[in-house]
Parts: structure tokens; sequence; C-alpha cells
């Protein structure tokens, strides 16, 4: 439809009218309607990718520069290009390098916000989870629930490096965040090594155990060897064209996400298989474990090796092309999106 155009004196009207209204702390919507309705997603995120064999020195820095004594928890962030300044990867999640080395303890604390661990180099170092510890090793993915009491430690001999995931800027935006630390710098062990996960994650529950669908996985590491198998032994089938072998990390006990502000994913790339292009409305951070490959977000393209992050927004469209065969760990916000009935995607 045509809009006739105004007069100069008409503009000069409706710009001290504004300014006007401006003082009554009101503006007027169809000045910023096509902003706050988009016909589509424009997230102010951009695809970016971190070399993790260049960032590793500095992380390493960080260990001879400040203790973990004095930083309580010694992390990297790694800030999205379009995000600068307020400690996102992706408008709803958070994502860092941490660095722990021999004979060092993060001390306890809680939180209301959601964390993922996923241990990239090193072993020796532990993660407890409301008095359980469980031996960190790479590729595992650990959970530390909302408001559950957590401690790391490095009894061993080598430094050890995860990716912290959180849901930081979610609650932040809600105002929902809480943080309580610890008299103890580290918990005392109220149950073996492994407890969890054979009470709650091997197909069976203790026979008067319910759970509610919005609550965290009492199950709170996924044994990295676990995922492997699980994704070679669908691996003899026909990939899926968009995602190669993808599953999703699901609370044994309700089928949900083991968090549910975080959603998990890991995928099996066949060695040059590529993926059709697919985007979805929630934007995600990968990790490769395994392998090594090109991703295609958008008009940008970069190559990808072990232990590189990469970012993709928010309906973006990703490909993937495998070199070797590949396996990549993901998380994004995808269950908050579900439960509001807002989440979409576009297999192309």
């Amino acid at each position: 439809m045509h809009i006739a155009a105004r007069s100069p004196e008409a503009l000069r009207e409706r710009s001290a009218y504004y300014e006007r209204i401006a003082h009554h702390h009101m503006t007027p919507l169809w000045e910023v309607l096509g902003a706050l309705v988009p016909p589509q997603p424009r997230p102010p995120v951009v695809p970016a990718l971190w070399r993790y064999a260049e960032l590793r020195e500095h992380v390493m820095e960080a260990g001879r520069l400040i203790s973990a004594e004095e930083a309580e928890r010694r992390v990297l962030i790694l800030e999205n290009p379009g995000l600068r300044g307020q400690s996102c990867i992706t408008q709803s999640l958070y994502a860092g390098l941490q660095l722990i080395l021999p004979g060092e303890v993060a001390p306890a604390h809680r939180h209301t916000q959601s964390a993922l661990r996923l241990v990239l180099d090193g072993e020796g170092a532990y993660t407890a989870v409301d008095g359980e510890r469980t031996t960190m090793r790479r590729g595992d993915f650990i959970i530390t629930p909302a408001w559950t009491w957590h401690d790391h430690g490095n009894p061993g001999d080598q430094p050890v490096v995860w990716l912290d995931g959180l849901d930081i800027p979610l609650l932040r935006f809600l105002d929902a965040g809480f943080a309580e630390k610890s008299e103890q710098q580290s918990q005392q062990p109220l149950r073996p090594e492994g407890d969890a996960l054979a009470r709650y994650g091997s197909n069976m529950l203790p026979v008067d155990f319910r759970q509610a669908p919005s609550e965290p996985t009492r199950v709170f590491v996924y044994p990295y060897q676990r995922t492997r198998e699980a994704l070679l032994g669908i691996a003899h089938d026909t990939p899926d064209a968009h995602f190669g072998f993808k599953l999703r990390y699901v609370n044994p006990a309700t089928g949900a996400s083991p968090m549910p502000t975080i959603g998990a994913f890991s995928q099996w790339l066949p060695a040059g298989f590529e993926t059709q292009p697919y985007r979805s409305t929630d934007g995600s951070v990968y990790v490769c474990l395994e392998g090594e490959g090109e991703v295609l977000v958008g008009d940008q393209t970069w190559r990808f090796a072990e232990n590189d992050v990469f970012v993709v927004p928010s309906w973006q469209t990703l490909r993937l092309r495998a070199g070797r065969s590949t396996l990549l760990f993901s998380y994004s916000d995808r269950p908050v999106q579900q439960v509001l009935g807002l989440w979409r995607e576009q297999r192309l």
C-alpha cells in the first residue's frame, strides 16, 4: 500500500508530539512495530567459531595468573561477537572454558542457574553434586541441576579443562537468579560414585520414585562411552539427510530434557557425509568431540577440529560436512521454546 509523503510541517508536528509523550514514559508502537514483531527471527547473535588449539594456551595462562581460590571459578567466557560485554554465547545461553589444576578445589556453591559440563582436555578431576562425586573423563556430559550443591576438585596430575554451559542469560532476563556459598569447601560424600547412574540410569527406578517432567534429572553424568556406543549402535542404518545419526539426552525417569531450560544432543556423521540445509529457532552451541569437518552457517564457512566450539544463531541455515567420522555434542534452549509452543524447524 502506498503511503502518502508527509509535509515537513506535519513531520515536525509529529516529532514534537513524540517528545511530549516521552516525558510520560510513552513511545509510539507504530515506530517500532517492525522490530518488535518481525516476519522472522533477527537475532543479534552472529555465527562464530572458537578454535581450541588457539585458545588452550590462554586458558593455561589464566592458571598462572589467578588461583582457583581467588577466582572461585577460573573460566574464560566465550562471548558471541554480536553480544560483546554481555557474557552470552546466544541470547539465552552462556558458555565458558573452565580450568582446574592438579591439587585445586573449586569450592562448593549452588545457584538457580542450571549448568552442564562437557569435559574436553585432561582427566583425573571430579565434580560432586549433592554429595556424590563423578570422575570427569573426556567427552562426559555432566549436569549440575538448579539449586544443587556442587564443587570440583583435581586430585590428579594433569590440568583439566571443560566447557561450561548455563542458562545465565535466561535467568538474568527473568530476574530469577539466586546463589549461595557453602560453609564447606568440598562436600562430604553421601553416596558412592556411580550411585545415581545405577539407581536412575539403568532403565530401572526406585519402586516408590516419582518425578514431575519439569524437575531436573537425578542422573547427573552421561558417560561419553555410553553416548558413543549408542550412536554407533544405530549407525548401521541409513543416515538422516539433515542430521546423520542424532540423539537427544533425556531424563530417564520422564523422557524429558535433563534440564528444563537446556536441551542437549549428540550426533554421528559418517566420514564424507554432508547434511542437507536445516534451520530452527533454538540458537545452538556445538562442540566437536571426534573427527573434523566443515560447517556452513548462513554465508559463513569454517573448518572445525576436535574440541572446537561453534554457535549457530536462531533461524540461520546450518550445513555440516564430515571429513573423518565425526561426533558432535550440542546444546540449546529448545525445551523452553517447546514448552511455550514457540519452537519451529525447517528442513530445506
